[in-house]
């Protein structure tokens, strides 16, 4: 579509300028509208070196536009999208114990910072813990059952949960 500047392309501009004038792609807009319609966010995913996917983080920069999402006025608990929860549930190639504070991946929680105090709360989403399955491809087929039975049990009572402190704090301590 139209640039906003042609001269200097800057990204983030450039997509607020096409959200204000209505100018996102349609499947950018139908991706805003399921996010608008949803009161949980549930993102899905195996963890790659240390973060998602490309293809999930594209997602996220294509439809968590400024204006839509976020207004630099209103961030944090003050975003544009505060009555949303939000859960990453994921998948990694690593053992709990390699990503804990003494671990050699160091503590989960760095890992995700970026992720849901980073983008989520950012937006003004509510984030509750994350849901992980820690290397199922080198647990047996029980521990693999029992991982997916606690998901499937974690599903019926999330409504019940309550978002976890998405200060520094909670992160880093």
């Amino acid at each position: 579509g139209h640039l906003h500047n042609s001269e200097a392309f800057n990204y983030g501009v450039e997509t607020w300028e096409a959200y204000k004038r209505g100018g996102l792609s349609t499947d950018i807009l139908a991706e805003q509208k399921k996010v608008q319609e949803a009161d949980l966010l549930i993102f899905q995913f195996p963890l790659y070196w240390f973060n998602m996917p490309a293809i999930l983080k594209g997602w996220m920069d294509r439809v968590l536009v400024q204006g839509f999402a976020y207004d630099l006025s209103k961030v944090y608990d003050g975003g544009l999208l505060q009555d949303k929860l939000s859960l990453f549930s994921f998948t990694m190639g690593g053992s709990q114990q390699m990503y804990s504070k003494e671990g050699i991946s160091g503590d989960i929680r760095y890992v995700l910072w970026s992720m849901q105090h980073g983008i989520m709360h950012f937006c003004g989403v509510k984030v509750l813990e994350p849901h992980i399955c820690y290397a199922p491809e080198h647990v047996s087929e029980e521990e693999r059952k029992e991982m997916l039975t606690a998901w499937s049990q974690r599903l019926k009572t999330l409504w019940k949960e309550e978002p976890i402190d998405c200060s520094p704090e909670w992160y880093f301590k």
